[in-house]
């Protein structure tokens, strides 16, 4: 096969819960939930992995290796990546190129985050800052006040949007509503309240147009996916209707229009935009014909920026999507972010892209059989990190059929696990972790105290 066109599969997908972050759960203990989830559902063992991709943003140089260790220390290549916001899917990204280029067969991205509560803040203060200049537009172009910084650069990009085509405050407000009412369906979701548009718009403002409850929140949590090869696929033909193809995936960074003075090309627009285009060009599908997305909606105005920059509206009408409610159940779709999105699923960094992949391989398979977008046969997944990079992926089915609904008794007679991992969260056993670390290099010793305390919360 030709070389950079091996196809690569997602075929295992694991997550923990996201939770406020109180340090109630370390990120050895969280990546190692969200590993032996993922080695589970492809029904594979460690020594079957041949690389490992860790993403995080705060912690230290080779945490990767201190999850990693637990499954088996087999001396694989093991990557440490950090990409801002878009960092779990930067590692679905460099685990597909490798794929790809038929280095290996199988790889295990691992995202995670062990944050601090409040907003994001740097924890870096004797250099300059990778935001430095983005920061000095921003100040020119709108002023900087004491709100979070983030809240401000996508707030600005929602006025910008407003000024130029008419969106009001409350189209973004509503977005927010969709988020919260979409997110009681998803068993791993941060916060699962259902409010009102009224609720929302009163909530403390942020950086006007956003209030709070229009803002994702900081959160602890890990994910994780299984990549394999064609070949590896082809050698477990009984997976192959859980198996979700990776049919077009786009990494880009920022052109000299960052610096354009305008908000919008300040937060993402225009690489996400170029992203978009070649990713679904890759999949030979167009924006039509996605069914189901989760978008990085770190605030709500990001969302509405993004039904244009994907495609999925005209220039100037996504604001008419929000209102005619096009973007959730019951609307023309397509669906966005049925998990709850970062507003209402939590964002912990490193864990949001592996998220994202989660939610639509479940979405793909019919698993997601409580909050399920039927007919999908096209799925696409938006990851963007201010400061930059944006990774756009396009899912379809490895079998080339459409969603429709798996009950939960399937799910169990199909799949590694006593239950639907899709519509509930559990801890892992003792068990489920036995089946997937390495039978040849496992090492009690690295699992350090994680066993302990999942068994305590067991």
């Amino acid at each position: 096969m030709p070389k950079n066109e091996i196809p690569a599969y997602v075929l295992g997908v694991g997550l923990t819960k996201f939770i406020k972050p109180r340090a109630q759960r370390s990120y050895p203990e969280m990546g190692y939930e969200a590993g032996v989830k993922a080695m589970l559902d492809a029904q594979i063992n460690y020594d079957d992995v041949e690389t490992g991709v860790a993403c995080y943003c705060y912690g230290d140089t080779t945490s990767g290796q201190r999850i990693f260790y637990q499954f088996g220390m087999s001396s694989i290549p093991i990557y440490n990546t950090n990409n801002a916001c878009a960092t779990g899917s930067t590692g679905l990204h460099l685990a597909r190129t490798l794929v790809r280029n038929g280095a290996i067969d199988c790889a295990l991205v691992i995202g995670f985050e062990q944050m601090s509560p409040g907003s994001i803040k740097s924890v870096w203060h004797d250099r300059p800052s990778p935001m430095g200049l983005s920061m000095r537009m921003m100040a020119d172009t709108r002023g900087v006040d004491k709100s979070p910084p983030n809240a401000q650069y996508f707030a600005n990009a929602g006025k910008e949007y407003m000024e130029k085509y008419g969106a009001e405050a409350r189209d973004f407000a509503e977005i927010a509503r969709i988020s919260h009412e979409h997110s009681q369906n998803n068993p791993y979701a941060q916060f699962r309240d259902v409010y009102t548009l009224e609720q929302i718009e009163k909530s403390p403002m942020i950086h006007y147009p956003l209030t709070k409850l229009q803002c994702s929140p900081t959160s602890d949590g890990a994910g994780a996916a299984v990549i394999v090869s064609q070949s590896f696929l082809d050698a477990r033909p009984h997976l192959k209707s859980q198996a979700i193809l990776m049919a077009g995936q786009q990494l880009q960074t920022d052109t000299p229009q960052l610096y354009s003075k305008s908000s919008m090309d300040l937060v993402g627009y225009d690489m996400t935009r170029r992203a978009a285009a070649q990713a679904l060009a890759e999949a030979n599908v167009s924006a039509k014909d996605v069914k189901v997305c989760e978008v990085h909606d770190c605030f709500s105005a990001n969302e509405l920026i993004l039904l244009e920059g994907l495609g999925f509206s005209e220039p100037g009408k996504a604001h008419l999507m929000v209102r005619n409610g096009d973007i959730t159940f019951g609307g023309k779709g397509p669906i966005v972010n049925p998990s709850g999105g970062l507003i209402s699923k939590g964002h912990p960094l490193g864990a949001t892209g592996l998220a994202q992949c989660a939610e639509l391989t479940w979405q793909l398979r019919g698993w997601a059989n409580n909050r399920l977008v039927p007919n999908a046969d096209v799925a696409l997944q938006h990851n963007l990190g201010l400061g930059g990079a944006v990774v756009v992926t396009v899912y379809k089915r490895a079998d080339g059929g459409k969603s429709s609904e798996v009950s939960d008794e399937q799910v169990v007679e199909t799949s590694q696990f006593d239950y639907n991992p899709a519509v509930e969260a559990r801890y892992v056993s003792q068990e489920d972790a036995d089946k997937v670390r390495s039978k040849k290099n496992r090492n009690e010793y690295a699992l350090g105290d994680t066993v302990e305390k999942i068994q305590s919360r067991l």
